[in-house]
This record gives structure tokens, sequence and C-alpha cells, in this order.
């Protein structure tokens, strides 16, 4: 079989309005065929799907290897589906948009649904939590700039999610759903997709961060002084330099960086010193229960979280899991398929049931014919020209 390598490239502009309107007329049909004979759920259990989604996108017409099938593709649901005829409201977008669900959940609650003041508040958490914790518990390099939830009548919910890294230019998206989640902390994504592995991510969510977790709580409820303590520690050692460096080093690769820890011991290195204090204070008094109150919490980001991290590893000897947390990517591995197998039977599966939906859809003989052979060449490159594959938990 012949192999290839393809990425998720940053891509720049903007679809061409031809292509948006007929996108939206087809996403539309595909949805509600979806949402008539088999509800809201089902459709959410697809887009949440990393391969799925990547498939619909293929069939729409989009560049189905570019950044831009996340944004175009949601965009376009956002434009095809209503609560009128299907149930579902969505909020958010890319940019500035993708901080309005915040107060858009509860308008579109209040005027298309149903749902009860706690209902619309687990929505509203939702949405803030999958933010933080992509953003912040999750440290892999990508910085956030995208965020679209889709959620109906019962309170049911999907969220799908985009980040960038603006030194490799590269892209990789997260999914989440409600169905099944028990909390927002521990390995709570559907799916995370990108064109490769970081070899060095921080991963709170991690089942194996879970003492380094509770360590970092306790350290809260002692107080801002045994912070400082802990940091002192760290600043008696000789040679310090900045604990950034301990963590990360630029190589060549994709500009990618890579842990230190195994090359230089953890004791020559010192604590940032730019941590809010204010912050810290404030989260004592609030005295935060486990993990996921402590990140709730506002002003805990990123440096705050792997700071109090550091201080788990380095002072109390409560390791956080560094590996990657992303579940399907664009296989880089050797030619046996290492490190993880083709996904040929996830894609099979999901290339079926898209067939059998377009098939039963509501357009054009002729639009039916045009994104079945779409599908069929999305099936071709993936398959027979490029090596791509995922590794599931």
């Amino acid at each position: 079989m012949k192999r290839g390598t393809v990425n998720l490239p940053l891509h720049y502009g903007h679809a061409p309005s031809y292509l948006i309107k007929r996108m939206i007329k087809l996403s539309s049909a595909i949805s509600t065929i979806i949402i008539e004979e088999k509800g809201s759920k089902e459709f959410f259990k697809r887009i949440s799907d990393p391969l799925w989604f990547q498939a619909l996108g293929c069939v729409l017409g989009f560049d189905w290897h570019s950044s831009g099938l996340t944004t175009v593709v949601t965009g376009v649901l956002k434009q095809s589906i209503n609560s009128e005829t299907h149930g579902i409201s969505v909020s958010g977008g890319k940019g500035i948009n993708a901080i309005k669900p915040k107060y858009e959940i509860p308008k579109l609650a209040e005027n298309n649904h149903t749902l009860s003041t706690n209902q619309i508040n687990n929505l509203v958490y939702a949405s803030k939590m999958s933010a933080k914790i992509d953003n912040a518990a999750i440290q892999d390099g990508f910085s956030l700039y995208h965020h679209v939830i889709f959620f109906d009548n019962y309170g049911n919910w999907t969220i799908i999610q985009q980040g960038l890294s603006e030194k490799s230019k590269m892209a990789r998206r997260y999914h989440w759903i409600s169905d099944d989640l028990v909390d927002f902390i521990i390995e709570p994504h559907k799916g995370i997709i990108a064109n490769e592995r970081i070899s060095s991510c921080l991963n709170m969510t991690s089942k194996n961060s879970e003492d380094n977790r509770k360590t970092c709580v306790d350290l809260i409820k002692e107080g801002s002084e045994s912070i400082k303590s802990s940091i002192n520690k760290i600043n008696k050692t000789p040679s310090s330099e900045n604990l950034d460096n301990w963590i990360y080093e630029p190589t060549s690769h994709h500009n990618c960086k890579i842990f230190l820890k195994d090359r230089q011991p953890i004791e020559n290195y010192e604590m940032p010193q730019t941590l809010n204090w204010r912050t810290m204070d404030e989260l004592y008094d609030i005295t935060p229960t486990n993990y996921e109150d402590l990140i709730s919490q506002k002003g805990v980001g990123p440096s705050l979280i792997r700071a109090l991290s550091l201080i788990s590893e380095i002072i109390y000897g409560n390791r956080a899991s560094w590996k990657d947390p992303v579940k399907y990517n664009y296989a880089h591995g050797g030619k046996d398929g290492l490190p993880y197998p083709i996904a040929r039977n996830t894609y099979d599966k999901s290339i079926k049931y898209l067939s059998e939906v377009i098939s039963g859809s509501k357009i054009e003989k002729k639009e039916r014919i045009s994104s079945l052979k779409r599908l069929s060449t999305y099936s071709n490159i993936l398959f027979n020209t490029t090596d791509y594959s995922y590794g599931d938990k």
C-alpha cells in the first residue's frame, strides 16, 4: 500500500459564497434526516466523532485536510440547523464569537427550548469548562481560537473546539459530548484529532495525574505562604534558571519542544516568579473541594496550573502525565502502522453511515451522486495514498 503523510495546516481567507450556499443546503438535508429518524442525540454522537466530522466536511465539499474544515463546517451547521426544525441551538464560532456562548446560551435556551435553570447552568458550565481544560489543563502548545456548542431540548450537548500553534502553524481539534461524561477532568474527550503527537504535553486530565491533582488542591488549601516556601526550596538550589527551561526546549522539528527532565537534574531550576498571588489567596478562601472545583475558578489559567503541578512533582514527588492525550492523529509512524493501526474499520463505518444518509436525504439526484463521489474520493485518498492512523484509549 502506498503511504504518505497528511497534515492540518492553518489556512487563511474565506470559502467562496457559492460553496457555502451549497454546503448549507446539503448539510441541512443530511442533518434533518439524521435528527428526524434517530434524534438529536444521534446527531450529536456523529459530529462529536472526529473521523465522522472529517468525512462530513469532505461530503460538503470542503478541503478535507485543512484546519479550515472545522470553522467552515461548524459555521455552515450553525446556519443550516435551527431550533424550530431540528430542536437544536448552536452558539459560538471563531475568534470573538468563541466567547459568546456564556451570554447566548441563556437567551437561546429561554427563547427556543423549555430547559430548567439547572439545565441552562449546566450548559454554560460545560462551555466554560471545556475551554478551560483544552486551553489550560492540557498544555499542548495549541491556543484555542474556535469554540462551538450544540444543545437540544433536553439539555444534551456537544462541543467542538480548535486550537492553533503559532510556531508550527498547525491546528488540532477537540470534541466533547455530554453522553457518558462523568466529569470534566479525567479523560473527558470524545476525541482529539491532530497531525501528530506532541513529544511533551502536560496533561492534567490523565488518570496518571491523579496524585498530582490531589497535591495541587492540597497546596491551595495550605495557602500561599506554604507555596512560597516550596518555591524557595527550589530557588535555593545552585545554577538556578527559569523553570520553563526545565519543561521545554525548542527543536527544529516542526518547532516542537522536548521535555528535559531526563537530561538535566530538576533541582537545578527555579520556579517562575510571575504567579498571581492574589488569585492564590482567593482560592485559599474559597477552599476548592477537588481539582475540577479548582480549575473552574476565575483566574486559574495555564501558568497557575503548571506551577502547582510542578511543585507537586518536584517537592512532593507526585508526577503528572506528560503524554499527549490526542486520540486520532495523522500518522508519522513506521510502515508497519506504528504507533497505531490504520483506522480502516472506524472509517468504513462512518463512510457507510454517511452514504446511507445521503442516499435517503431530500436532495437532487445530481447533488446526491456528486456527494457520494466526494465521499468515495475521500475514502480512496485515505486508504490508498495516505497513512491515516489513530490511537484510541
